[in-house]
């Protein structure tokens, strides 16, 4: 099968590398706020989870074609495996939760590269500008209102 592939027409890797590349660079602002903010996934970490969403979404088109009940399955997988990674970055202490930010960013970032491995490059556009927007805009907000102390805001 891989042979048929790769000596027809089928083999285009452009469409993929500029598919991906646009995850990448969504991806890399969320990455980048959590890295500044020194928390348990950052700059590497986004990048990496919209490609392989992207990835994913993008290696199963030949297999499922235009079958709305097989992307759907794909998509539930990521959605599933998104909140297992997210999983991992929240931090149960004593008496608080920490972590539910970056979890949630985790969760977005997924979100970014699978619409842009279906195509929808403008949903993801979005959700990155909405994500970045969220994370950087109401942290003083949370942080003087009664909210999670940031580590970068002193607390009176």
């Amino acid at each position: 099968m891989l042979d048929d592939i790769i000596s027809t027409d089928q083999f285009n890797i452009v469409p993929h590398l500029v598919a991906l590349a646009i995850a990448y660079a969504l991806a890399i602002p969320i990455g980048w706020n959590r890295e500044r903010k020194e928390r348990s996934a950052g700059l590497r970490t986004f990048p990496l989870v919209a490609v392989a969403s992207c990835g994913f979404i993008q290696a199963a088109e030949s297999v499922i074609g235009q079958n709305p009940e097989a992307t759907a399955r794909v998509v539930e997988g990521l959605i599933t495996g998104m909140g297992f990674i997210g999983g991992g970055a929240v931090l149960r202490l004593k008496d608080s939760v920490r972590g539910t930010a970056t979890a949630a960013s985790l969760w977005s970032t997924g979100a970014i590269g699978t619409a842009v491995g279906l195509g929808a490059i403008d949903v993801a556009a979005i959700v990155s500008l909405v994500t970045v927007v969220t994370l950087v805009a109401l942290n003083p907000f949370k942080a003087h209102h009664g909210g999670e102390w940031d580590a970068d805001e002193p607390k009176d």
